[in-house]
């Protein structure tokens, strides 16, 4: 079963943003997919938890930037269309890490 959690948790996070760019970005669908990859930096903020990595701890509001404050802010930045694939992005993460919470 930890198999199937590991393959869905890392499948929506590296996978699906490349479905997601192909999709709704044909035109530009590797640079849009190498921008949500690139949102996957809000997890340098697991470097401040102890210990630094727990596979039965869920993310989503322990961490600072997956905060519920936080991703309030993330959904004010799909109003800017400069600012909507970072949004995106950034609020697939955290379905992701929602998803994997229901796993624990």
């Amino acid at each position: 079963m930890e198999f199937v959690r590991f393959l869905t948790h890392y499948g929506l996070h590296f996978l699906a943003p490349g479905i997601i760019a192909y999709i709704f970005f044909k035109n530009n669908w590797k640079t849009v997919y190498l921008l949500l990859l690139a949102t996957m930096l809000i997890d340098l903020d697991h470097l401040y938890a102890t210990p630094l990595f727990n596979p039965n701890r869920c993310s989503i509001n322990y961490h600072p930037l997956h905060s519920y404050y936080a991703i309030i802010l993330y959904l004010f930045l799909l109003i800017p269309v400069k600012t909507r694939i970072i949004a995106i992005g950034l609020l697939f993460h955290m379905l992701t890490d929602y998803i994997d919470c229901q796993w624990i």
